[in-house]
C-alpha cells in the first residue's frame, strides 16, 4: 500500500472529519440506527421553491450557466432587503453582498481571509465543531471561551477580555447556539460588540436558526443590527435550516466594502460562483412569503418537548437544560462512561442509537452528547425506547 503521508499537509493531517458526520457515517452502516446526530431538517424544501426551479429548468436558457463570483444580481437584492428587514442596517447588493454555497463555504471564505499562520479566532465553548476544523484548517487557532452549563449556558462577556491577545483576530457568534440551543441575551451581545470594537476585533455571525426561537422570539437580539459595528462585522445566513434546503448549498454573507474583494479572490479560486440554480431557488424562496416557516417551528416545538419529556423518563442517564432555540439539545452524561466519543460509539453499537460526542464542540461539552430533534418523532421515540432499555433504571 502506498504510503501518502509524506503528500498530506500539515494542516490537513492535524485534523479530523467533523465527529457529527463521522458518526453519521457510523449510523449509516449498522441497519435500522434510530439517528440524532445530524442537523438535517426532515421537512421538504416548500413547493413553491421547488415549482419555480422546474420552471426555470424548462425556460430560462442560462440556468446551466456560471453566474458572477459575487452572484446574480437579483438575489444579492433580495438578500440586502432580508437583511434589512433582520437588522435595520441598509446595505449595497454590489458593495456588501456576496451569494455563498451555504454558511459553511461563507466562512471557509472568510477565514481564509482573515486569518495568518498562528492567528485566534475566539470560539464559544460548546460551539460548532466545525468552525473548529475550519480555523484549523486555515492555520489558525479556535481560543475556546467557555460558556456556563449552571446558568443554562450563558455566555460571560467579561471572560473575553482575558482571552484576548495580539494574535487574536475575530470572534465566532451563533445564536440560537449550537449545540446547545440557548439563545445570548441582548445584553450578552452589546457588551460582546463593545468588546470586539475596543479590541479590534473582526465578529462572526453564523445565523442558521435565527427563525427558530419559540417562546423565546421576543429575547432573540441580532449584533449585526448594532450599526456601530458595520465595519467590522460580516453576517452569514443560510437557507439550508430556514427553507429545508441544506442539500442546495445556498447562503449569503454582508461584510463591510474594504473586505468583499479580500474574500471574493478566495471564494473564486474555490468555488467560481454559487450554482445558478440553488440561486434561483434563493430568489423563489425570497421573493415569496415564507408561509412554512410557522409550520416548521411548530413542529420543531412539539419535537422539543418531545425529547425534553423523553429525557425526562431517564434521569439517571441524562441531565440537560432545555433549549431555548435551535434544534439541538446538549445533555451531560451521568452513566457511567470513559468519554463522550467511548460513550456514543456503544450506544451506536450497543442500542443502535446514534448521537454526537460532546467533546467535538469543544473541552466543555466532555462528558456530553448532541441530540438533533429536526427528525421525525417516530425516531425520537425509538431512540429513547431503546436507550431506556440500554439503561434501566
Amino acid at each position: 500500500m502506498t504510503d501518502t503521508g509524506r503528500w498530506v499537509s500539515h494542516n490537513v493531517a492535524g485534523i479530523s472529519i467533523s465527529a457529527i458526520k463521522e458518526m453519521a457515517m457510523r449510523s449509516a452502516r449498522i441497519e435500522g440506527a434510530a439517528s440524532l446526530t445530524w442537523g438535517l431538517p426532515s421537512f421538504r424544501t416548500p413547493e413553491h421553491i421547488r415549482g419555480a426551479v422546474a420552471r426555470a429548468l424548462v425556460d430560462d436558457p442560462e440556468i446551466g450557466k456560471y453566474a458572477l463570483p459575487d452572484g446574480l444580481p437579483q438575489m444579492r437584492r433580495l438578500a440586502a432587503q432580508d437583511y434589512v428587514a433582520a437588522t435595520g442596517i441598509a446595505v449595497d447588493p454590489d458593495r456588501n453582498v456576496i451569494i455563498t454555497a451555504g454558511n459553511m463555504q461563507g466562512l471557509n471564505a472568510l477565514f481564509h481571509t482573515l486569518i495568518d499562520p498562528g492567528d485566534q479566532i475566539i470560539v464559544t465553548d460548546p460551539g460548532f465543531a466545525s468552525h473548529f476544523q475550519q480555523i484549523r484548517l486555515c492555520g489558525g487557532e479556535p481560543l475556546y471561551w467557555a460558556m456556563d452549563e449552571a446558568r443554562g449556558w450563558a455566555l460571560d462577556p467579561e471572560a473575553l477580555t482575558g482571552l484576548i491577545s495580539k494574535r487574536t483576530k475575530a470572534i465566532v457568534i451563533v445564536s440560537p447556539s449550537n449545540p446547545t440551543g440557548k439563545i445570548f441575551s441582548e445584553a450578552e451581545l452589546r457588551r460582546v460588540g463593545e468588546i470586539a470594537r475596543e479590541a479590534g476585533l473582526f465578529v462572526l455571525i453564523d445565523d442558521p436558526y435565527s427563525h427558530f426561537t419559540y417562546e423565546h422570539r421576543d429575547r432573540y437580539f441580532n449584533l449585526a443590527s448594532v450599526g456601530d459595528l458595520a465595519n467590522q462585522l460580516a453576517y452569514l445566513f443560510t437557507f439550508s435550516k430556514t427553507y429545508a434546503m441544506s442539500g442546495w448549498r445556498l447562503g449569503y454573507v454582508v461584510l463591510p466594502e474594504s473586505l468583499k474583494r479580500e474574500v471574493l479572490k478566495v471564494h473564486d479560486a474555490t468555488l467560481i460562483c454559487t450554482p445558478r440554480i440553488s440561486q434561483v431557488a434563493g430568489i423563489a424562496a425570497l421573493t415569496e412569503p415564507a408561509t412554512h416557516l410557522g409550520e416548521f417551528e411548530a413542529v420543531l416545538a412539539r419535537r422539543r418537548e418531545l425529547i425534553c419529556a423523553r429525557l425526562d423518563a431517564v434521569p439517571h442517564v441524562f441531565s440537560y437544560v432545555k433549549p431555548e432555540g435551535a434544534y439541538y439539545v446538549f445533555p451531560r452524561v451521568l452513566v457511567e462512561h470513559e468519554n463522550s466519543v467511548e460513550f456514543a460509539i456503544r450506544l451506536l453499537e450497543q442500542a443502535k442509537v446514534t448521537v454526537t460526542p460532546g467533546s467535538a464542540f469543544g473541552p466543555t461539552g466532555e462528558h456530553h452528547v448532541r441530540m438533533a430533534y429536526c427528525v421525525d418523532e417516530a425516531t425520537i421515540e425509538l431512540a429513547f425506547d431503546r436507550i431506556e432499555k440500554q439503561f434501566p433504571a
